[in-house]
C-alpha cells in the first residue's frame, strides 16, 4: 500500500505572508488526517521562514505520525531529540532558495550525516535521507543504515516530453537499486495532481510526501477534499 504524507509548510507560509497568527498548520494537519493522510510532514528551516518551533510542538503533540523535515545540523538534531517525531527526513538547505533544490550529498558528508542518523535513531526516530536518483548516494545512505531514502522527484516534475521520460527512468532505476540494497523508498518534491501518474510508475514506493500542490488545491476545494482527491489518484498503485 502506498501512503500519503502531507506537508503543511505552506499553510504557515500563508500565515507569515501577513504576519498574523493564522491559519494554523496544526488545524490543517488534523483535517489532512481526517481525510485519510497517513502522515504529516513539516520542515523546520533554520531561518524559520514558515513552520516555527511552536508549530512543531503542536504537531508533535497532536498528529499520529509527524515527519520532521530538517537540515543535518546540530541544532535540528537536538530539537528532534526533544520532540521525538515518528520520523525525520534530512535534507540540504540553503537560506536563499525558495524550496529545497536538490538531494543531500551523503557521499561527501558521510561522517557528519552518519552522526546525525545515529543520534536520531538512538531516540527511536525513523530516518530518511532526501537523495537525488544517484546510485552512489544511495549506496552511501545504505552504509549509514538509514531506514529510508526519499527520492527527489523535482527534476522529473520540472521536465516535459522526452526529458521527463529520461528523469522518470532515472527514478525507476534508483528505486530498483535502493530496494536491492535494503532501503525503503519514498518520493517527494514537485508532485501534483497531473504528474502523479508518472510518479506511480516508480517501483517499491512506500510513501509520497506532497505539500504545495495539496495546499494550493485546498484554497479552491478545502483541505479535506484536496487530500481525498490526491489519495484517489494514488489508488491505482499496485506494485
Amino acid at each position: 500500500m502506498l501512503n500519503l504524507g502531507v506537508n503543511v509548510d505552506h499553510v504557515a507560509t500563508l500565515r507569515e505572508a501577513r504576519g498574523v497568527s493564522y491559519p494554523f498548520p496544526g488545524e490543517a494537519a488534523i483535517a489532512c488526517e481526517e481525510a485519510g493522510a497517513w502522515g504529516i510532514t513539516a520542515h523546520l528551516r533554520e531561518d524559520r521562514r514558515h513552520i516555527n518551533d511552536e508549530d512543531m510542538l503542536e504537531l508533535a503533540r497532536t498528529v499520529k505520525r509527524l515527519n520532521m523535515e530538517m537540515a543535518a545540523t546540530g541544532e535540528m538534531v537536538a530539537i528532534a531529540e526533544k520532540l521525538l517525531p515518528h520520523s525525520s527526513c534530512l535534507v540540504p538547505e540553503k537560506r536563499e532558495e525558495l524550496t529545497t533544490e536538490g538531494g543531500l550529498d551523503v557521499l561527501g558528508n558521510k561522517k557528519w550525516i552518519g552522526e546525525c542518523v545515529s543520534r536520531l535513531q538512538s531516540g527511536g526516530i525513523i530516518v530518511s535521507l532526501f537523495i537525488d536518483p544517484d546510485e552512489r548516494q544511495l549506496d552511501a545512505a545504505a552504509e549509514l543504515k538509514a531506514e529510508y531514502v526519499e527520492l527527489h522527484t523535482g527534476a522529473y516534475a520540472n521536465a516535459s516530453g522526452g526529458a521527463a521520460d529520461v528523469e522518470l527512468g532515472r527514478l525507476i532505476a534508483a528505486a530498483e537499486h535502493a530496494h536491492a540494497i535494503g532501503l525503503n523508498v519514498n518520493a517527494g518534491h514537485g508532485i501534483e495532481y497531473v504528474n502523479i501518474k508518472g510518479i506511480l510508475e516508480i517501483p517499491h514506493l512506500k510513501e509520497l510526501n506532497i505539500g504545495h500542490s495539496i495546499v494550493s488545491k485546498a484554497v479552491m476545494v478545502g483541505m479535506k477534499e484536496a487530500v481525498r482527491q490526491m489519495i484517489k489518484l494514488m489508488k491505482p498503485y499496485s506494485k
